[in-house]
């Protein structure tokens, strides 16, 4: 009996010890549930639970519509820098290409067919150079530091031909000549020495081709009217007379470079262009600052709930005695929120050249572009993810995340088929059809035919000049439409609607229970139930209990 009594306190005392260790560990399990239970609430569950302000939410409209504007201003002020650049360009074919009809006739401008055709076309463009302030309707001047009009002829070396008895000898090697006008001396006695010098003298069986590149500068007033500052703009503009196929057809390329340039010395009178430009600079200054909260708080978000998942991954190890899932682990990575970093790093970007661009100390129009369209793009997809707290709307969600890994497979698979049908239809039908002319052309062909475009032409644009090509042209053709329309198109719309039927059925049985979801799936609301009260918050609008717990929506 003494011997009882003697150990007796040792035994209360690891009792003791055992059960508070076990309420240390279930008043730590409650409020990680707790904790876990808020975050995967939405936005009006978590104002009534805490009330907490969903300034998140708020935010996002905020930033969709400022962001929306910003953009529709940008793309107003693009819109007028594209028209002006194609419209410069037209008038140059009109002004230096003799003849030019306009409309080109291919990939090129236009095309000569005589000697005396290519000898004056080429001083058409002298003469319209000599005489451009004369002629030209805008506002266009030559480009004096160190800049002309230069002409280079590119030839084989000397040799001879004699078509009549297949005769010819000629090195294959290639020389190039080039003459170069300045602008104050075309109308002088030095630049006549020039054009009659031999270099004019032009023996086409060897000419390659002939290029003709001058620069001129402009400046877009157009944007005065839309209360903008103008822009000052440089044309690299190159002639190409392009003889390399020696077919009798001489084809003439015109292209123009483009390049927006800082105005070096301008003055504007009147105070509502400066006005406006400071209004746009400090709205676009506003967006910035909404850009840059919403970072910080999706950031800490994020911060959150890698904290969070790590405390779940300790108890749950702690507990149970084994590791959580890769899936369970997901849950607490929500991509809409990296979705909302990456745009709003872009708006931020894309914001400070907007307003170097408008305050024109900075031209890089296309960059802009990008950031901004980019960064839109992301935040209009952002707003599925409000969505996505409602049954009706989660369904696309939920069918997009489910298909995606067997569309991926799928597409990977009908890939290999639809590059062979390619590269066969690039070596096969290249030299009889247009449209198979070089791989871009024939990969972007046969897309339209799977969607169902340009079918009859693609058949009926075939040259019949080889009967075997012919006949091989309807094989293939016949079976990529058959095989891709009626078997792989259906195959992958099969593979979407499988999801959907799945997620449906999930939706009225339940969703698979993992690891996290049985944890949270005993624990009670009864901590977070406060009175229903009237909220001015029109986010906080309550939808049927019963899609409360149908998913962890991240």
């Amino acid at each position: 009996m003494e011997i009882s009594l003697k150990y007796l306190p040792g035994g209360r005392a690891a009792a003791s010890g055992n059960m508070m260790a076990q309420s240390d560990l279930d008043l730590k399990e409650t409020a990680l549930k707790e904790d876990l239970k808020f975050y995967f609430m939405n936005p009006c569950e978590k104002y009534r639970a805490r009330r907490q302000i969903p300034w998140k939410l708020a935010l996002q409209i905020l930033k969709i519509l400022m962001v929306t504007t910003q953009l529709i201003f940008f793309g107003l002020s693009n819109q007028l820098v594209v028209s002006f650049k194609e419209e410069n360009t037209i008038a140059f074919k009109h002004l230096f290409l003799r003849g030019y009809s306009g409309a080109d006739e291919d990939d090129y401008s236009c095309s000569i067919y005589t000697q005396q055709d290519a000898y004056d076309s080429i001083f058409y463009v002298i003469n319209q150079y000599k005489q451009l302030k004369n002629i030209s309707l805008g506002t266009l001047g030559y480009e004096h530091e160190g800049s002309g009009l230069k002409i280079c002829k590119q030839q084989y070396k000397k040799g001879t031909m004699l078509p009549s008895n297949g005769t010819l000898n000629i090195d294959v090697s290639t020389e190039t000549e080039c003459i170069f006008f300045k602008p104050q001396e075309l109308a002088g006695k030095k630049a006549e020495l020039k054009l009659n010098s031999s270099f004019f003298n032009l023996e086409f069986y060897r000419l390659i081709q002939v290029e003709i590149s001058f620069k001129l500068k402009g400046i877009a007033l157009q944007t005065i009217h839309a209360r903008e500052l103008p822009d000052c703009y440089a044309f690299q503009n190159t002639i190409t007379f392009n003889n390399r196929a020696h077919s009798g057809k001489i084809k003439i390329y015109f292209d123009s470079d483009t390049d927006i340039q800082e105005c070096k010395d301008w003055h504007i009178f009147g105070s509502v262009l400066q006005k406006n430009t400071q209004y746009i600079l400090v709205f676009d200054g506003f967006v910035i600052l909404s850009c840059f909260a919403s970072l910080i708080l999706c950031t800490r978000s994020i911060v959150l709930a890698l904290r969070l998942q790590k405390r779940f991954v300790n108890f749950f190890l702690e507990k149970y005695k084994r590791h959580v899932c890769h899936a369970d682990r997901l849950e607490f990575i929500n991509g809409w929120y990296v979705l909302v970093i990456i745009s709003d790093v872009m708006t931020i970007i894309g914001s400070i050249l907007k307003m170097e661009i408008k305050a024109k100390t900075l031209t890089s129009y296309d960059v802009c572009s990008i950031l901004l369209g980019t960064s839109t793009l992301l935040v209009w997809v952002g707003v599925i993810r409000y969505l996505g707290y409602f049954q009706t709307y989660n369904v696309l969600i939920l069918t997009m995340q489910a298909s995606l890994p067997k569309v991926l497979r799928f597409c990977c698979c009908a890939g290999m088929i639809y590059l062979g049908y390619t590269f066969c239809g690039w070596i096969v039908l290249g030299p009889y059809h247009e449209k198979f002319e070089d791989l871009n052309t024939v990969a972007e062909c046969l897309f339209s035919l799977v969607n169902g475009d340009d079918m009859f032409a693609t058949f009926a644009q075939i040259q019949q000049k080889s009967m075997l090509v012919w006949v091989f042209s309807r094989l293939y053709l016949y079976s990529f439409i058959s095989l891709f329309i009626y078997m792989i198109l259906s195959l992958f719309i099969a593979l979407i609607t499988d999801s959907y039927d799945t997620i449906k059925k999930y939706q009225q049985s339940g969703f698979p229970v993992t690891d996290l979801h049985e944890f949270l799936k005993d624990h009670g609301s009864v901590g977070y139930r406060k009175e229903r009260t009237s909220v001015p918050f029109i986010c906080c609008c309550r939808r049927q209990q019963s899609d409360d717990n149908l998913i962890l929506i991240n």
